[in-house]
């Protein structure tokens, strides 16, 4: 198009609408890389975290740890059992006193890693997914997106599908997603809704994607192995299911020290989650995840009988008299 001829409004707004989006990044920026790790509760994610996180500072990183499950148990392995003030209560006490919080009331150093939990309300007291949202608006009040750090690690919980768990996916707020999961249906489960909520939001013309997976308490089964070859993202670690693993992380020990025998296994992973791009998954359906697993572990055999009134009444459906109103013939 030549552009000294001019155009009327109308040519205008046709060539901006002929404008197509920008190309979705093939690999992470190179400045602070967020990085939302999600997974199954239970399944591992804060003690992976807090070893990766611990690793990456012992490499030379400035890292930045920050729990997003309402447990607030992210960061409690890496200050050897010590819980620490959530950003959600200790917000709410400052408010009540007329203070402003600060960084430092809620950020926490260890060996190089700084870490927050961003905390959550007490069972039947209001939204875990609001609670997560508070909480990031109360971190962008503090400086969130002026603070200098390489890596920035975000651990969601992945089986609570309301829309705060969701927020780093749904508003561009990471550059890619990392799952954690294991050799069993559940987690791999969860680990597939995420890769749906990513491609959701890719096809709404977001940009996260994710970079892979961590299969932990690896048993050897291969199903997890399967699930990530099946929606095409690699596997970035496998942590073997392994006694000395669960023992010192029972105690609240890192096992992810350079020199140690543990080490190599997280220096890669470290590597791994740095240079891993974000790709666009393959989710599958729910027939094809049940298919990573022997019949006789899901049950496939069973026939869905279904249920019929009288079933339901216990043999005999009482007869209720008809509110239909019938008008004799005129």
């Amino acid at each position: 198009m030549n552009a000294s001829v001019p155009l009327d409004m109308t040519d205008r707004l046709r060539a901006e609408a002929a404008i197509g989006p920008d190309p979705v990044p093939t690999a992470a920026s190179k400045q602070t890389q967020i990085i939302a790790i999600y997974g199954k509760g239970g399944i591992g994610k804060s003690f992976t975290l807090a070893n990766l996180s611990y690793m990456m500072a012992q490499k030379g990183k400035r890292v930045l740890l920050i729990g997003c499950d309402p447990k607030s148990d992210t960061t409690s392995l890496l200050f050897g059992g010590r819980a620490t003030p959530t950003i959600i209560e200790t917000s709410a006490k400052k408010k009540l006193a007329g203070e402003e919080i600060t960084v430092s009331d809620v950020c926490f150093k260890r060996d190089g890693v700084f870490a927050m939990e961003l905390g959550g309300p007490e069972v039947g007291r209001g939204c875990g997914g609001r609670g997560i949202i508070h909480g990031f608006e109360t971190l962008e009040k503090l400086g969130f997106h002026e603070w200098g750090f390489d890596y920035v690690l975000l651990d969601f919980l992945g089986d609570v599908v309301c829309g705060g768990f969701g927020l780093p996916i749904a508003r561009d707020m990471c550059q890619k997603v990392i799952v954690v999961g294991s050799n069993d249906l559940q987690s791999l489960y969860v680990a597939n809704n995420v890769c749906s909520a990513v491609e959701y939001f890719r096809k709404l013309g977001g940009n996260v994607g994710v970079a892979g997976m961590v299969i932990n308490k690896d048993d050897g089964t291969g199903e997890a192995q399967g699930f990530a070859s099946a929606a095409g993202i690699p596997v970035l670690a496998s942590i073997p299911a392994n006694e000395e693993i669960r023992r010192l992380s029972a105690a609240y020990q890192i096992v992810a020290r350079p020199g140690t025998t543990w080490g190599p296994l997280f220096e890669q992973l470290a590597v791994n989650v740095a240079e891993a791009p974000p790709q666009r998954p393959k989710p599958l359906t729910q027939e094809a995840l049940l298919g990573l697993f022997e019949s006789d572990v899901v049950g496939r055999d069973v026939v869905l009988e279904p249920a019929t009134q009288e079933d339901m009444c216990g043999g005999v459906v009482p007869l209720k008299p008809s509110l239909e109103v019938i008008y004799d013939d005129v």
